[in-house]
């Protein structure tokens, strides 16, 4: 696969020369040109993951305005000597993606470049990371990421489809783990807004005393520790989306501050007295009951129902079991995009899922595919397999789905398996010669096959996995057949 190109634009040559090499360091193919070339460069040259471009060029802002409408929106990002952040124009300011100050050493570009590869996978349909070996990672778009055909699912979708080309606060509503940060992006990429950044933040995760500063930036010297001046998360998302995770553990200082913004779409940096305007759309999420946070003074009434102008809720999975074995499907396919191994169920095991509670809902399914991936690498995975708090639960017969078949050595091995009849003890166990009347071969090799079964697990004193590797099978294959065969260890 050929490596990622970076075009850099520069009259600098010292700098050109020495940020070529950390590039190539990084394992980027570069192309290098001037503010007098610079537009035949980047018509001779196949796409490109990013342009730098460096500060002290001629008629800077139309040069970036040219290169923007040439490249179809490729990420530009300003190199400009450090401690001059604060005097790029507004003007340049809104076209690039991203200011970095120069010099600067792979630590501190390699965040740039991860935001670089996260906006070239979603203009190519599949978000690359260059950084992780060149490996591409298979990832559909948010909204295919809502696996199921449960009643609530299709709501869901309609609603994104409903809400997403307006400008409309939404909340989502939902336990841990059920999906609330998939339903913004779905939001995001369904909106006008999709070509500018999504971006996250965890309001439970921050401290109070510094959520202000995360949100809104800071300006040098504000604080102690403020060495540099700081955009927020309201300044990174412009034009795009802010999703405000865990919007109900919001201290409630902040919560006044935050209703502010959603109201006069205004701002202060910590610090600065300067008033800063944006055009950012604001989706929330919870798990708490924002009513009952109201109730005890934890949450303010007035912010939520500005928030609350279009609300999602999301169920829990015990609410949609049906669910399940296109979530298992999807996860596995993730795995198996991302080469972090594969594995496959039975219909039983799958049975068993659909009747477990699963209160971390949709991350802990995607924690369990993972850990039995890990330690089935391309099996196939029974009850029998499952950890122990899933061995209580029954297999009723119609729970039980279809999935696909391990692998295809599997299938050949298992097509001929079934339930086996009365009349196939008649049958002899080895022929040297084809009768005239000819026979069932189908239930022949079932009774050769299920003698053999019987004859490893007596030599190998019934431990299945010696009876396994006598037999050149998976220990997962060998454990199915005996179930199919009811034959007991």
């Amino acid at each position: 696969m050929a490596l990622p190109r970076i075009l850099l634009i520069d009259d600098n040559k010292t700098r050109s020369q020495q940020f070529e090499i950390i590039l190539q360091f990084m394992e980027y193919q570069v192309e290098t040109a001037g503010s007098s070339n610079y537009a035949a460069v980047i018509g001779q040259i196949e796409p490109v993951f990013g342009i730098f471009v460096g500060d002290g060029i001629d008629k800077q802002a139309l040069v970036i305005k040219e290169i923007v409408e040439l490249t179809d929106n490729v990420p530009v990002i300003l190199l400009i000597d450090k401690g001059a952040a604060l005097r790029v124009p507004t003007a340049i300011n809104n076209r690039v993606f991203q200011v970095q100050e120069w010099p600067v050493a792979y630590p501190g570009l390699k965040p740039t470049i991860d935001k670089l590869s996260a906006a070239y996978g979603q203009r190519q349909g599949n978000p690359v990371n260059f950084q992780e070996r060149r490996v591409y990672e298979r990832r559909s778009s948010a909204i295919e990421r809502l696996q199921g055909n449960s009643q609530a699912i299709v709501n869901i979708r309609k609603s994104i489809a409903q809400v997403a080309e307006s400008d409309a606060t939404v909340l989502i509503l939902g336990e841990s783990g059920t999906g609330k940060e998939v339903i913004a992006r779905a939001l995001h990429d369904a909106s006008c807004r999709k070509s500018k950044p999504f971006v996250p933040i965890n309001c439970g995760a921050i401290p109070g005393e510094l959520l202000e500063s995360e949100l809104f930036g800071h300006e040098k010297g504000a604080f102690t520790g403020a060495l540099n001046a700081r955009q927020g998360r309201f300044e990174m998302a412009e034009g795009g989306t802010l999703f405000l995770d865990e919007i109900g553990d919001m201290p409630t200082a902040m919560q006044v501050k935050l209703l502010r913004v959603l109201q006069e779409r205004t701002f202060e940096r910590v610090g600065s007295n300067k008033t800063i305007y944006c055009d950012v759309r604001v989706i929330a999420a919870t798990h708490r009951s924002l009513e009952e946070e109201i109730k005890s003074n934890r949450f303010r009434e007035d912010l939520f129902y500005r928030l609350n102008v279009f609300p999602i809720e999301v169920p829990a999975l015990r609410e949609r079991a049906g669910d399940i074995p296109l979530l298992v499907q999807d996860l596995i396919a993730r795995l198996e995009a991302a080469n972090r191994g594969s594995v496959q169920l039975t219909n039983a095991a799958l049975a068993v899922l659909m009747q477990h509670t699963w209160p971390g809902n949709v991350r802990e399914l995607a924690n369990l595919i993972e850990r039995l991936a890990i330690i089935y690498p391309k099996g196939l995975v029974d009850v029998a397999d499952l950890p122990e708090k899933f061995q209580h639960y029954p297999v009723p017969e119609e729970m039980i789905v279809d999935t696909p078949a391990a692998n295809a050595e599997d299938l050949d091995r298992s097509s001929g398996v079934m339930e086996m009849d009365e009349q196939s003890d008649a049958l002899p166990a080895s022929l040297a010669h084809l009768p005239e009347q000819g026979i069932d071969l189908k239930e022949y090799l079932n009774v050769l096959e299920g003698d053999l079964i019987r004859q490893a697990l007596v030599e190998c004193n019934g431990v299945v996995a010696h009876a396994a590797k006598r037999l050149n099978m998976r220990r997962t294959t060998l454990v199915e057949k005996l179930r199919k065969y009811d034959v007991q260890r």
